[in-house]
């Protein structure tokens, strides 16, 4: 159940801060299917890997988190016990998110750049200058 494994991460951040980190990152791709080292680059390139980064945004929502989570999504995580403080306070329920929300993007492109640019933008060009960062950030995450 993704509630569970949600709580159960953010157990594990509190116990271990400093080995949930690459915990979080490595869990959050394998229950998602998606690339560890990609959400690492994108943390980069989102917040500079700022767990508490907020960025307000001109249309008056803000981003949240280090993966820099949009506040048009606060509704729908509320189900889920997410709120925004939670997003902040936790850095493995902020992967965890980010990488759902990277999956999301996934099933509507497939396993492309696009789904990645989907992740931040919505116009198109905005979303080929993302995807220049993340694949800059990428390369170095992949040199480690």
């Amino acid at each position: 159940m993704k509630v569970r494994f949600f709580l159960i991460s953010g157990f594990l951040a509190v116990l271990v801060p400093g080995i949930a980190s690459a915990w979080c990152f490595e869990e959050a791709a394998r229950y998602h299917d998606v690339d560890a080292s990609l959400l690492r680059a994108m943390a980069k390139v989102e917040s500079r890997g700022n767990a508490r980064a907020v960025h307000k945004n001109e249309n008056g929502t803000e981003d949240v988190c280090l993966m820099q989570i949009n506040s048009s999504n606060f509704d729908g995580l509320a189900r889920y016990g997410i709120t925004r403080e939670k997003l902040l306070d936790d850095p493995c329920t902020c992967v965890q998110v980010g990488a759902w929300i990277l999956s999301e993007k996934i099933r509507r492109y497939g396993k492309t750049w696009r789904a990645v640019g989907a992740y931040n933008a919505k116009s198109e060009n905005k979303r080929l200058q993302y995807v220049e960062l993340v694949e800059k950030s990428l390369e170095g995450e992949r040199r480690k």
